[in-house]
């Protein structure tokens, strides 16, 4: 027989969505809110151990960012772990001309009462080295030439 038991979705995830949808430089402070002081986060570009260096991080990012804002596409979850399906529109002005960038990504979360790992899932490319001048027509000449 299969087991059809029904997963409760858990509060942690639904305040982890509403945080990053709300979350901007003047903010952070409320990262507290679902990270545990040891949360391991860990992205393509940085694996960063602690809530305060995650804080300190997420400062920098945040610094120059004009806009951005997390589109939440679907979410999956168990009883102590989340995977959430997502795309991230944001403006930076040394990036793109200033124009708005869309990423697709995906967290992997997992928590207890709090989120002690978070694993972020996305490409590098679309986020950042596309949309440097040269570098990013450069990548997108090599993807077309991978793609045939």
């Amino acid at each position: 027989m299969i087991n059809s038991a029904v997963i409760k979705p858990n509060p942690l995830v639904d305040n982890f969505i509403e945080l990053y949808q709300a979350l901007n430089k003047n903010n952070l402070h409320l990262l507290g809110q679902v990270y545990g002081d040891d949360i391991i986060f860990t992205d393509p570009m940085h694996q960063i151990s602690g809530l305060e260096s995650l804080t300190q991080y997420f400062a920098k990012l945040y610094e120059n960012v004009q806009h951005i804002q997390f589109e939440i596409k679907e979410v999956q979850q168990s009883d102590s772990q989340a995977s959430l399906f997502w795309q991230m529109q944001y403006r930076h002005p040394k990036l793109n001309k200033g124009q708005l960038i869309s990423v697709d990504g995906m967290s992997q979360l997992k928590f207890n009462d709090k989120i002690y790992f978070h694993r972020d899932y996305f490409d590098l490319g679309q986020m950042l080295y596309e949309q440097v001048p040269f570098i990013g027509g450069l990548i997108r000449l090599l993807k077309m030439r991978a793609a045939k």
